[in-house]
């Protein structure tokens, strides 16, 4: 669960009244997930995107060739870049889009 959504009063409630549930709160910026989300990327050009599907069974024997010849050989992810040249960038993005908003005006 991301971190803003448990804090509205409805999703407070509900959970309240399954106490049964325990929640994992994703970290703020959740950087971890944008692994997660590359991972499945990588699924998607190396096994699925050329495919042809016409059955869901083949659609899931292909996607367990993935994990198996992954899983084989596993790699983990790795940033390329430091945390400062990624918050360069960003500055730059915002400095950018500031410009061409205030440009528009």
């Amino acid at each position: 669960m991301d971190n803003a959504t448990h804090k509205t009063p409805k999703i407070k409630a509900w959970l309240a009244r399954r106490p049964h549930y325990h929640v994992h709160f994703t970290p703020t910026s959740a950087s971890w997930i944008n692994q997660v989300e590359r991972w499945f990327a990588e699924l998607t050009r190396k096994q699925i995107q050329r495919g042809v599907h016409t059955f869901v069974r083949q659609l899931e024997a292909d996607i367990r060739t993935f994990i198996d010849l992954h899983n084989r050989n596993p790699k983990p992810f790795k940033w390329t870049k430091s945390a400062d040249q990624i918050l360069a960038s960003v500055k730059r993005f915002c400095l950018k889009a500031q410009q061409t908003l205030c440009g528009e005006l």
